[in-house]
């Protein structure tokens, strides 16, 4: 049978079996995340591609005013994928810095 012709039929069993394959192959596709930064600055330090991270984890670190400081933190745990700072370059509160693919 074709799809249309078991959701037409009324199928619900069937139906709902396809909606739950679908949404388990949605969810087990990797998710791309960005990190943005929550200060201003030059980039002091940053996390290498491909390291794996967790949440918490410092990523961009820059020299304010105040000192050398944590600009972005991961939001969640994975893969570093893209770095999008280096280290001497001046980076905004609210800039995209590093995206971290998760599992």
């Amino acid at each position: 049978m074709k799809l249309k012709e078991l959701l037409h039929k009324g199928n619900v069993w069937t139906t709902a079996i396809l909606i739950a394959a679908a949404a388990i192959g949605i969810c087990q596709a990797a998710a791309t995340r960005p990190q943005t930064s929550s200060l201003s600055g030059q980039v002091v330090n940053t996390v290498s591609v491909g390291s794996s991270v967790q949440e918490g984890t410092v990523l961009v670190t820059v020299k304010t005013l105040a000192g050398t400081a944590p600009a972005a933190r991961a939001n969640c745990g994975g893969k570093v994928v893209s770095v999008k700072v280096k280290p001497g370059s001046q980076v905004s509160a609210g800039q995209v810095v590093v995206e971290i693919e998760e599992p």
